[in-house]
């Protein structure tokens, strides 16, 4: 365990600018676990206090390193790895004032306890309370709070010398909560490998953050209720809150033990967390086992591999045929599952289109112009909204601000009328009024139109006839360049580049209608269009992609395991099973150890004995 120490002395520290003689250090505890039998106990009686002479690899600017409060990670090379706070050195603005120093993450690493390398690469500036876990062999991921408002997920696959901020599934998805003087609060960011159908072993993270109350939105009086997440580094989905409706919870840090084998009872999940009284002061910390959790964690796994499944059949079918073709979307350089996480087919009911894989759900409006289709839904007067940036303070699809594809089969039955065109597919801004920043509709003479913003529509050069099934794409690149793709060819005949899009942000995307043309709104006599088989993409698919899933029209086949809605995979309705509350001196800990952790907010000033509590769910490998 990697803790900070106050040091009254005037040594080498951990903080080169301490005016006075006092100021921070950093101190590595060794743990032995022993056993009696009613439990398990770890004694910190081995503590090494770590000399920063590392701080001058940085050139100086780094002014000191912190621990960020929670534990580490040991590596499958055996290395381990701690998570660290620095703030930089102030810079001279050339106007005599000087620019305070932001806060950013890196890492301590060592392969014998004795010799410490700190990374050369580090967050951006503003970014704290790092975690940190292994994910793939030398692959690192770090998770931070930044004060922008959300949770960035750097990648390192060299031990930190370099990091990059993976613009794919988990970066910025949680936000912060918001308001004058609010103290970022740590995360609970592990790995653990569940065990599922049979022996076999998924490799996932979970994460427990607070979900602000709705009443309040991100306001500071807001309380914070735990929420546990799951991923597979392509889909998210919230498993269901931990923590009391009554309670208001800060950091948290979460503990998983491996059963050995499916007939095993022994596997555990168990959530720690800091909660505050109603002024805000820690009150003390709640330990709780995720058992109900943990299956639901198992069923939202094997729905992600039976939707995964069914998709991959179309591949299935086509080997079957010995298609050999370039065209053939099997080929060896192409996954169609790969980054795929979204999908809306035949799952609608009242005014909710379910995502196959459980993560965010579209919202039919104008209801009573919608209707069932086989693997979608018609729209007549009607239309879908995706939520991205409308989903407020968790956004499971904020990658799409950056990369996106979305595909779907539709056919449009009937003309519009007068100078109104049928809005198919697109992508809407948050504010400018809701614009489209992306989009793709069926005009008056039979064209299809690429729209984006106020720019003037390009035209598709081929017209489309009506009740013809026509496969459609849009999609992202780098979070500038757009295009669409209608049955394989480019609309336009070249990408879009889109100006100004670094402060714009999607609100949603639109689905059969966009809610603001005549036929969307209910005036499109004779016009209806069904959409099916929607699915959506963390990456731009390239042009020999799209041209492979359109030489082979999508059907994808139902479901042969029953229903697969959100609602077949229920969130836990009660309570988790509290095993310790208002813990204070010394801790317990419990059987096994976690594949990384993250602790709570060094700033939150918690008492020693809280603080010590969150260092115990730290690895044992010491």
């Amino acid at each position: 365990m990697l803790a900070g120490i106050y040091i009254s002395e005037n040594v080498l520290t951990c903080q080169l600018e301490s005016s006075g003689a006092a100021a921070w250090g950093l101190l590595l505890a060794k743990g032995k676990v022993t056993e009696d039998e009613i439990n398990k106990r770890i004694h910190w009686d081995d503590t090494l206090s770590i000399q920063c002479t590392f701080l001058g690899e940085h050139g100086g600017s780094l002014t000191g390193l912190i621990g960020s409060g929670g534990s580490g990670v040991q590596m499958e090379d055996g290395t381990l790895v701690f998570p660290l706070e620095g703030t930089k050195k102030k810079t001279n603005q050339g106007d005599g004032n000087e620019k305070d120093g932001k806060t950013v993450s890196l890492i301590l690493h060592s392969k014998d306890t004795k010799s410490w390398t700190l990374s050369k690469g580090m967050s951006d500036g503003g970014c704290s309370d790092p975690s940190v876990v292994e994910w793939e062999k030398d692959k690192l991921m770090m998770m931070t709070a930044c004060d922008d408002g959300r949770r960035r997920v750097y990648e390192s696959g060299d031990k930190g010398d370099s990091w990059t901020e993976a613009l794919g599934t988990l970066p910025r998805v949680w936000g912060n909560k918001k308001g004058k003087d609010v103290k970022i609060v740590g995360s609970g960011f592990i790995t653990a490998k569940i065990i599922g159908d049979g022996d076999d072993r998924k490799n996932v993270m979970l994460v427990t953050l607070p979900v602000y109350s709705g009443k309040k939105g991100n306001e500071v009086n807001g309380k914070g209720e735990l929420h546990l997440w799951l991923s597979d580094n392509t889909h998210i989905a919230d498993i269901g809150p931990v923590s009391g409706k009554e309670e208001d919870v800060a950091a948290s840090s979460l503990l998983y033990k491996s059963g050995g084998s499916k007939d095993n009872n022994e596997e555990k999940l168990i959530a720690l967390y800091e909660k505050k009284d109603d002024i805000g002061r820690t009150s003390g910390m709640v330990s709780v086992r995720l058992t109900e959790h943990l299956q639901r964690v198992k069923k939202v796994l094997a729905t992600w591999k039976e939707v995964d499944e069914r998709v991959s059949k179309l591949c299935a079918t086509l080997l079957a045929q010995e298609d050999t073709s370039p065209d053939n979307p099997c080929r060896s350089t192409f996954k169609i599952t790969d980054g795929l996480v979204g999908f809306l087919s035949g799952n609608f009911s009242e005014n909710t289109w379910r995502d196959e894989y459980l993560g965010v759900n579209a919202t039919v409006n104008n209801k009573g112009g919608a209707a069932k289709a086989e693997d979608g839904v018609t729209f007549q007067g009607a239309w879908a909204e995706w939520p991205v940036g409308r989903q407020g303070e968790n956004q499971l699809y904020h990658f799409a601000n950056y990369n996106f594809t979305l595909v779907a089969t539709v056919s449009v039955h009937g003309e519009p009328k007068e100078d109104n065109s049928i809005p198919l597919l697109g992508a809407k801004m948050t504010g400018a009024g809701n614009s489209v920043f992306l989009g793709l509709s069926y005009g008056k003479e039979k064209k299809w139109q690429l729209l984006s913003g106020d720019e003037t529509p390009k035209e598709h050069s081929s017209t489309l006839g009506t009740e013809k099934t026509q496969h459609v794409v849009i999609l992202l690149r780098n979070g500038t360049q757009g295009s669409a793709y209608v049955d394989g060819k480019r609309v336009g005949g070249v990408p879009w580049n889109l100006d100004n899009t670094d402060s714009k942000e999607i609100s949603h995307f639109y689905i059969g209608g966009d809610g603001g043309s005549a036929v969307s709104t209910g005036n499109g006599e004779g016009a209806s269009v069904t959409v099916t088989n929607v699915l959506l993409y963390n990456r731009p698919l390239n042009d020999a992609d799209i041209a492979a899933l359109n030489a082979n029209k999508i059907s994808i086949p139902k479901t042969m395991a029953g229903d697969t809605s959100s609602s077949a995979v229920s969130r836990p309705n009660r309570p988790a099973e509290h095993l310790a509350e208002g813990a204070k001196g010394e801790g317990t800990a419990r059987d096994g150890g976690a594949h990384g952790d993250a602790g709570t907010v060094w700033g939150s000033r918690l008492l020693p004995s809280l603080l010590l509590l969150l260092g115990l769910w730290g690895f044992a490998a010491l």
